[in-house]
């Protein structure tokens, strides 16, 4: 069951799992943005339900054995700074419709995504609600656990962290372990995850850019920012500002909104991103085609989970149940 499924990265990821006997199928999955919820439906099997999860009934959902989604992050990311008003707005509640769905369904595991800034949001308050909320659930409650992880860690272009929170259900007596990055020492670099782009037309097109914002690109090398330009050392901007990626490092998070030099910029060419190339960095696979205007699909792109980052997640959840179940019955509360 997919929750704030976006365009469907985490689904996705989780479809992607490998293992010889165990496979994940979608039971149902629910997303408020239309533009998203027409990608979702143009590359996935299986129908969304587009509308606001507020209103949603939860008894009238299918059951589900494991709940995933990345509630609204907005209102707790570091780039909003000390204006962010983190779990006291509506949107930082949105959570509480996760835990309602996990209460409904008592799921054998649950998988939630969210920014770093959660982890200080609220002086750190707001994490250890969350957690506590989860650990409550009526009946049986959960085991949490959460950790800041790096997808660069996992395989994927780009220097993304993000908070995985996973419960497990107390009665199950299992205990899930993170699972040990796979490429730490090795990071996929922005012009591995580049090579060929150019081949692909699917939401490859060109974004017109003002000549201005060209001649300022030109004069910053890969890697750089806006502080390379004359006259820009001494701004206090965010350091994502005019920031060009660097052909042999992970790109920079790919956001999801912003103005005038937030769009990421091409380590040889003077030009924003396309959307495919940030697809790419978001490790999402060529066929898979994103509906709406560039701003649209920019911002699907930007709010998604990364596929193949979230993939290990998967797998170890696979692993837990099949090492430490075995062949015991497993009831599922739903």
């Amino acid at each position: 069951m997919s929750l704030f499924a976006g365009c469907g990265g985490m689904d996705l990821g989780f479809l992607l799992a490998e293992h010889p006997e165990f496979a994940y199928e979608l039971a149902w999955a629910n997303d408020f943005d239309k533009w998203a919820c027409e990608s979702y439906k143009k590359n996935f099997k299986h129908n969304i339900v587009c509308g606001d999860i507020w209103k949603v009934d939860f008894d009238k959902t299918p059951k589900a054995d494991i709940i995933v989604g990345g509630f609204p992050c907005q209102d707790f990311s570091i780039l909003r700074g000390e204006k962010r008003p983190g779990y006291n707005s509506k949107r930082g509640l949105l959570y509480t419709r996760f835990v309602e769905a996990v209460a409904n369904k008592l799921p054998l595991f649950f998988v939630a995504e969210n920014v770093k800034g959660l982890l200080t949001a609220n002086n750190g308050w707001a994490i250890q609600k969350i957690k506590q909320d989860f650990e409550k659930v009526d009946h049986v409650g959960y085991n949490v656990q959460y950790k800041l992880i790096n997808f660069a860690d996992y395989g994927v272009p780009q220097r993304r962290e993000r908070v995985i929170i996973v419960g497990v259900r107390n009665d199950l007596g299992l205990n899930f372990v993170f699972p040990k990055p796979t490429h730490k020492n090795r990071h996929i670099s922005a012009s591995e995850a580049l090579k060929g782009v150019e081949k692909i037309k699917l939401n490859n097109e060109l974004i017109n850019t003002q000549d201005s914002t060209v001649e300022k690109l030109k004069q910053i090398p890969p890697g750089g920012n806006y502080k390379n330009l004359p006259g820009y050392e001494n701004k206090n901007w965010m350091s994502l500002i005019y920031k060009r990626l660097h052909p042999n490092e992970p790109s920079p998070t790919i956001v999801a909104n912003g103005g005038g030099g937030t769009w990421g910029y091409h380590y040889k060419e003077p030009r924003p991103l396309t959307n495919r190339e940030r697809a790419r960095i978001q490790t999402f696979p060529d066929d898979f085609e994103f509906v709406g205007s560039i701003s649209e699909v920019r911002k699907q792109l930007g709010n998604a989970v990364p596929p193949l980052g979230i993939k290990p997640i998967a797998e170890q959840i696979i692993k837990t149940l099949n090492k430490e179940i075995g062949d015991r019955n497993i009831k599922s509360y739903s």
